[in-house]
This record gives C-alpha cells, sequence and structure tokens, in this order.
C-alpha cells in the first residue's frame, strides 16, 4: 500500500483500545498491507524486561507495569515505519495520549462488552480479568478507559467484523490520514 522507497519514512500508526478488540490480530495484517513493521507493545516488554505481563502485574505491581509500557513508547520502538499495537491500558496514564500522538497517529478500535468478553473468556493471561466477574470488570475498566480511547484520531468498531476487514479499514483510515 506505502510504496517503499530508499529512506522514505512515513509516521508510526498506533492501535490502541481495550483487550479483545483486535489490535493484535487486525494489526498484523494491516503492518503487512502497509508494509510496515509490527509490534505488540505488550510482547516487547516482555522480551525486554525478561518476564510475562502476568508476573509483573503480580510481583511488581501495575504502576511498574505502566511505567515499562511508557519507557517502551518513549524509546523501545523505531520512530518510524511501524505499527504498534499497545496494551489497553497504555494510553489511559495522563500524557500518555499526547505521547503517543506526537510520535505518529492513534486509532482506537473498538467492540462491545459482550464481544470483548467473548474474544478474551479463555485466555489466562489478562491479569485485570482474572476476577469472579469478568463482565463486571470489562465493564468497569471500560467505562473508566473509553474517555481516553476517544481521544485517538479515530475510533474503528470491530463489532461483527473479520479480522481482514478491520484490516483494511485500519489501513485507508491511516492513508487518509498522512495524505
Amino acid at each position: 500500500m506505502i510504496p517503499k522507497k530508499k529512506n522514505v519514512r512515513v509516521p508510526n500508526l498506533y492501535l490502541i483500545g481495550f483487550m479483545g478488540t483486535g489490535k493484535s490480530s487486525a494489526g498484523k495484517w494491516a503492518a503487512k498491507k502497509l508494509k510496515m513493521e509490527f509490534l505488540d507493545s505488550d510482547q516487547q516488554i516482555e522480551a525486554t524486561y525478561g518476564s510475562s505481563i502476568r508476573m509483573i502485574f503480580e510481583y511488581e505491581g501495575e504502576a511498574k507495569f505502566r511505567e515499562l509500557e511508557k519507557k517502551f513508547i518513549q524509546s523501545g520502538c523505531p520512530e518510524t515505519n511501524c505499527l504498534i499495537s499497545c496494551g489497553g491500558g497504555l494510553p489511559i496514564p495522563d500524557g500518555m495520549i499526547e505521547l503517543l500522538k506526537s510520535k505518529g497517529k492513534v486509532i482506537t478500535l473498538d467492540a462491545s462488552v459482550d464481544t470483548i468478553l467473548e474474544r478474551t473468556s479463555e485466555d489466562n493471561s489478562r491479569p485485570l480479568l482474572q476476577t469472579e466477574n469478568p463482565k463486571e470488570a470489562i465493564q468497569s475498566l471500560l467505562k473508566k478507559r473509553e474517555p481516553k480511547y476517544l481521544l485517538a484520531d479515530q475510533v474503528i468498531s470491530t463489532e461483527k467484523r473479520n479480522t481482514e476487514q478491520v484490516a483494511d479499514e485500519i489501513v485507508q483510515a491511516y492513508l487518509r490520514s498522512i495524505s
């Protein structure tokens, strides 16, 4: 989609949104179509820190993890030509949306509580959903986070869409934003 010429630098694209909205799955497809490098912030932090997100949360706390996320965005990824799938809580601390926007384009992927629950119900690696009532946890977290998610350059619904359809919309939105 983006013609790759030597030394052509395009702004990074940051996908934000709640867990289970398709940031990683659709992001991989979109990155391939855009000929950009795909990075997942959680995977990058795990590789750099040498511990799983779940273990970081359990032994060092959420504050430490948010610190690692900020550090990754500030200096842990290339400045251009990357599509970065951000952890669901990454854009929430004060100043993070502004930091992301200063470094590239930001798109929120959105889905309903029921869709998120369905997509995440079998995944034990999500520390914030390891509760007796995950639906209630999703509703509560989403209510707190939604105002930040809505500050993105664009919001794309992933409801009743397959991964490729969402990826195509991400590509179109990104290309419109840089033209």
